[in-house]
């Protein structure tokens, strides 16, 4: 199997890709593993991406990007990458069943949420203990519940989780949040929600479920304990890079350095959203570096066919 540009990773920054690589008349495929949309299409409601002023559910936003990227000819398979080298001036990706050549490789493969690494968290997940409120917030309704994290998806998701749960204790290390000021403002006018300053969560207890956290106040060290139906831990992501470990090696783990027309340290290799360094992890900017790169590469295609 053989196309002019492959994107693998089905997010928004990889589905606006397709989009401008198929509408350039590339043979264009992308791979997802999973769900199209990643992330997005966890999120119930998506209030900030322009041209949709009464809000958008996530799922509809990326199917919407999937059908115009099918429209404009990029075929989207259900498949994972399991291994990526060069080939020349080109790349083979390796299938299950097959390899993929092509010239060009976008990978927009975004990220995982990051563990506490505390007792309990492992042993419990699913269990009580869930990193996406928006998948699991209706299943703590009328419950206590505890939000880990200071930032913009901890308090995008304490917002959320509060029009389910009785109370909602968010328990952050430091003495000031760190997410947007208008998430900020909400928070602490919200009538069931409680900040809980230079607070960490050091253990989660329960046998078949959750039933609290001990904490530790991070100026006085004191200990103590919060009774919790269930824990939401939003403290950060980790970017998939494990595609290009061999090629990248200094990437495993980080978040992948690009030029400002998103081409990595190898040629016709192009990296877009969360796992990339300097990326803003907005709907909105994924969108836009998958586009850059979608063009990019266009150019980058027809440099190389000008010298054949």
């Amino acid at each position: 199997m053989e196309c002019d540009i492959a994107i693998i990773g089905g997010g928004p920054a990889g589905l606006a890709a397709a989009i401008y690589a198929a509408r350039a008349d590339l043979k264009t495929i992308l791979l997802e593993k999973a769900l199209i949309g990643g992330q997005v299409a966890l999120t119930m409601d998506v209030a900030n991406y322009p041209g949709f002023p009464e809000n958008i559910d996530g799922p509809t936003l990326a199917d919407r990007m999937k059908v115009q990227a099918e429209r404009f000819g990029a075929e989207i398979l259900t498949a994972e990458a399991l291994g990526l080298k060069q080939d020349g001036e080109g790349y083979v990706i390796q299938l299950a069943k097959e390899e993929l050549r092509t010239t060009v490789v976008i990978i927009a493969t975004g990220s995982d949420p990051r563990m506490l690494g505390v007792p309990g968290e492992e042993e419990l997940r699913g269990r009580g203990v869930s990193y996406c409120g928006t998948c699991d917030a209706p299943f703590f309704r009328n419950k206590k519940v505890v939000v880990v994290g200071g930032g913009d998806a901890a308090l995008k998701e304490a917002l959320h989780i509060a029009k389910f749960a009785s109370t909602v204790d968010l328990m952050h290390r430091r003495d000031a949040l760190r997410g947007e000021k208008i998430y900020q403002k909400q928070i602490m006018e919200h009538e069931k929600i409680k900040v809980c300053w230079n607070t960490i969560v050091t253990k989660i207890n329960g046998k078949k479920a959750v039933t609290s956290v001990t904490t530790q106040d991070t100026q006085t060290g004191q200990s103590g304990e919060t009774i919790t139906d269930g824990v939401f831990i939003f403290v950060g992501t980790k970017p998939n890079t494990g595609i290009v470990k061999d090629l990248l090696p200094d990437s495993e783990g980080q978040h992948i350095k690009t030029e400002t027309d998103m081409m990595t340290s190898l040629p016709g290799l192009f990296a877009v959203g969360d796992l990339r360094e300097g990326s803003y992890r907005q709907i909105a900017t994924g969108v836009g570096e998958g586009v850059t790169a979608a063009m990019a590469a266009e150019h980058y295609i027809a440099n190389l066919r000008a010298r054949e």
